[in-house]
Parts: structure tokens; C-alpha cells; sequence
């Protein structure tokens, strides 16, 4: 018998890198699933602030700050990951609630 919240395989696709979370896009289209759609969202947002400030980073030159951006990545990875683990969709702190906003196109 199986317990799991539907939709949890594809939310756990969207956290495995960019290319993960544009395959869970796809996977989600039929049947669609809002468990699925909310950690999607919360994964790319994750991915897409991470490519956006390492590009930042590459072109202002800030290279001694691409640790700490990699710490905050890892931990901002790891509590969204932790919340599908734990079947939960608590946007995560502080941007959470931005990325279920901005990217509306991931249903």
C-alpha cells in the first residue's frame, strides 16, 4: 500500500538541478498536481536566483562572495528538499512566497 502524497516523485525531480525541474514541469502538465506545481515553483526559483547571482558574480567580479552564495544555496536547497520528503509545501523563508507568485506559468 502506498501512503505518498501524489505528486511527490515529480516535486522531488524539480529540486535535482534546472534540467530536474523543467522535467517536472512536463511530468506535472497531466494529471496535474498542486503538491507538485507548489514545490516545481519553489524549486526553480531556487535554481533560477542560483544561475542569476552566479552570472552576477562572474561579471562584477565579486568572486569571494560565490562561498557564501553556495552556502546559502545549499541551505535554501536542502529545507525546500526536506519540506517534499516531509509531504509539507511551507514556502520557504523569505522568498517562498515570491516564487509561488512570480512563476504562475509552472501549473
Amino acid at each position: 500500500m502506498n501512503n505518498s502524497t501524489p505528486g511527490k516523485t515529480t516535486a522531488i525531480v524539480a529540486y535535482i538541478t534546472i534540467i530536474g525541474c523543467l522535467i517536472a514541469i512536463t511530468m506535472n502538465i497531466e494529471p496535474k498536481n498542486a503538491f507538485a506545481r507548489f514545490h516545481t515553483r519553489q524549486a526553480f526559483g531556487i535554481h533560477v536566483l542560483f544561475h542569476a547571482l552566479a552570472i552576477l558574480l562572474t561579471y562584477t567580479g565579486f568572486v569571494y562572495l560565490s562561498v557564501p552564495i553556495y552556502i546559502f544555496y545549499l541551505i535554501i536547497w536542502v529545507y525546500g528538499f526536506l519540506q517534499v520528503l516531509n509531504e509539507t509545501t511551507k514556502p520557504l523563508p523569505f522568498l517562498g512566497k515570491y516564487f509561488q507568485k512570480w512563476f504562475t506559468f509552472i501549473s
